[in-house]
């Protein structure tokens, strides 16, 4: 399952697609790029963000996992045998959590 496609549904300013973009790039892992116009949103992005409609969006294995912290935690749970892109000790994990719900407030 790791090893599958993993293709990044993104526009190349938005922070919250550079969160997925920089949680890929820590675990190593490679995947296609695919710029999306949010004035002309692609039929792929409708098709697989149907709710929301927007980017970014993280397909893997033609599954799509959609809200850039969601997919940091999918990306890190799936590629357990990469470097985790959280600390192990808890209070160091929950600190780096508030500051990640932190910036998504503001």
């Amino acid at each position: 399952m790791a090893n599958a496609e993993v293709v990044l549904l993104d526009c190349w300013p938005s922070p919250f697609g550079m969160r997925i973009r920089i949680a890929l790039a820590e675990k190593g892992i490679k995947y296609e790029y695919k710029e999306e116009d949010l004035q002309n949103k692609s039929a792929l992005l409708l098709q697989m963000n149907p709710v929301h409609k927007m980017i970014p969006v993280l397909i893997h294995n033609g599954k799509p996992v959609v809200e850039s912290l969601i997919a940091v935690q999918y990306i890190d749970e799936v590629w357990k045998d990469k470097v985790p892109l959280l600390p192990s000790d808890p209070y160091l994990r929950a600190q780096a959590k508030f500051w990640a719900d932190f910036v998504d407030k503001k």
